[in-house]
C-alpha cells in the first residue's frame, strides 16, 4: 500500500535517512519525517509501529536508494510525534507505539459529530459496529483498532459525550 503514496522529494534523497547535525537543517528533517510518518499511517490505516521490526517498513526503508532509518532515530521521531499527541508507547520499553494522524481530542470530535449528525445520541453501539460496521463504511473512523477507539472513547468519557459498556461480550458505548 506504501507505494500509492505521494513520496515527499526527501524520501528519495539519501541525506534524509540521516540525521544532520545542523540544527536548523535537523529540525526540518525531523518536521518532514513527522509528516511523512502521519501520512503514511493514515494512508495505510496503520495504529500501531514496533520500532523493533519498523525498519521492515517501506517508510523507513527506501530500497531503491539503499537507505534506512536506524532504530533509535525512528524512537527519536516517535517521541516527537508523543509531545503534540500524534504517538503514545505501549510498553514500558517503548518498542511498541500507538500512532493518531488525528490527536485523541480530535478523532474525539470527528466520532462525535458523525454520532450527533447520524442521530445516535442515547442509544448504545457496540465497538465492533462503531468501527467495523456497515453504516461507519465511509467514516475515517473506520477500521480503528480497538485499542485506539477505546482511548478517543474515553476522552469522550471525560468530558461526558459518552459512556463506555463493558460486558462479557463486545464492549460498547452510549452517546449522550
Amino acid at each position: 500500500m506504501g507505494e500509492q503514496l505521494d513520496w515527499p522529494w526527501q524520501y528519495n534523497f539519501p541525506p534524509f535517512f540521516t540525521l544532520q547535525p545542523h540544527a536548523e537543517t535537523r529540525a526540518k528533517q525531523v518536521q518532514a519525517w513527522k509528516t511523512l510518518i502521519l501520512d503514511y499511517c493514515k494512508k495505510c490505516k496503520l495504529y500501531s509501529i514496533d520500532v523493533r521490526e519498523a525498519g521492515n517498513l517501506v517508510l523507513f526503508n527506501n530500497s531503491s536508494i539503499n537507505r534506512k532509518l536506524e532504530q533509535d532515530v525512528i524512537l527519536s521521531l516517535l517521541l516527537e510525534l508523543q509531545k503534540t499527541g500524534h504517538a503514545s508507547f505501549i510498553d514500558k520499553s517503548k518498542h511498541r507505539w500507538q500512532i493518531y494522524w488525528h490527536t485523541l481530542d480530535e478523532w474525539g470530535s470527528i466520532i462525535y459529530d458523525y454520532i450527533q449528525s447520524s442521530g445516535l445520541q442515547n442509544s448504545v453501539l457496540t465497538l465492533y459496529e462503531l468501527s467495523q460496521g456497515d453504516e461507519v463504511r465511509n467514516e475515517e473512523f473506520f477500521e480503528m483498532q480497538q485499542e485506539v477507539l477505546i482511548k478517543v472513547l474515553q476522552v469522550l468519557e471525560e468530558t461526558r459525550k459518552c459512556e463506555l459498556i463493558w460486558s462479557d461480550g463486545d464492549p460498547g458505548v452510549k452517546f449522550f
